[in-house]
């Protein structure tokens, strides 16, 4: 693989900003790494960081890059802040920012796929969070969303969490529901749509603050009737959890067939 610490402007922000991505490559010479080369542009997964992280975390605490390169897959990891993905009312436009210019620059950088059945999106905590908010919202645009230890319910979190900090992110607490900010919502109205539906893919430990949010996300993403792949286990909200599990997520990606 090859690792970029990638800095740019973002005209959404308004400042210069970050992403480390890693980039397929077919290496012959390279001991204890397994490479896979697909041809054309690189399909895709945008990884993303939980609340008190940033686009670092995933190489400091996973091995991804290793993990990556045996399935020829660019990873994209950008920093966000402690934003929850959204344009805030008072504040940066993360939403337009990950959600429209982050894939149009990354592609317009690297030689990555804009094929839908090529992207997919993954995170954790406030990531998880991101991940199905963008599937969700694009369907068009991603063929598979997964979550490790998402903040499934963001109006359960921010009354757990009153505060200044949620109502910079989000405004007035009650109008939450029925928001392009709630998930349930989303997955409702994709249930309803008619459009494609990306695979869906949930994890949560069973000691974790978030599992009782995430159970009920679980219950109503059953409900409407979307591909929802669900596990869980014991453990809290913990990176050896989430080292173990983004490789089950990999292996569960629809990723095109690849050339050894």
């Amino acid at each position: 693989m090859a690792f970029m610490d990638c800095h740019f402007f973002s005209d959404s922000l308004g400042v210069s900003a970050s992403m480390y991505v890693i980039l397929p490559q077919v290496a012959k010479n390279q001991i204890g790494m397994e490479s896979a080369e697909r041809g054309g542009k690189h399909p895709t997964l945008y990884l993303l960081h939980g609340l008190s992280d940033d686009h670092t975390i995933w190489m400091r605490r996973t091995s991804i890059e290793r993990y990556a390169s045996a399935l020829g897959l660019a990873v994209v990891m950008p920093a966000v802040n402690r934003s929850f993905y959204t344009d805030m009312p008072n504040g940066h436009k993360y939403w337009q920012f990950v959600s429209e210019e982050l894939p149009a620059l990354a592609r317009s950088f690297f030689h990555l796929s804009d094929k839908r059945e090529d992207n997919y999106v993954a995170g954790l905590s406030m990531g998880g969070y991101g991940a199905m908010k963008l599937a969700l919202t694009h369907p068009d645009r991603f063929a598979a969303a997964a979550s490790l230890s998402g903040v499934m319910d963001v109006k359960w979190a921010v009354q757990a969490h009153p505060g200044d900090e949620f109502k910079w992110l989000f405004g007035n607490y009650g109008g939450i529901d029925g928001t392009p900010a709630d998930l349930f919502q989303l997955a409702t109205e994709l249930a309803a749509s008619g459009k494609e539906q990306p695979k869906l893919y949930q994890f949560c430990g069973t000691e974790d603050f978030l599992y009782d949010p995430n159970i009920r996300f679980r219950d109503h993403v059953q409900e409407k009737g979307l591909e929802l792949t669900y596990a869980e286990g014991p453990g809290g909200h913990s990176w050896e959890i989430w080292d173990n599990r983004i490789q089950d997520v990999l292996k569960w990606l629809p990723l095109p067939e690849k050339r050894l």
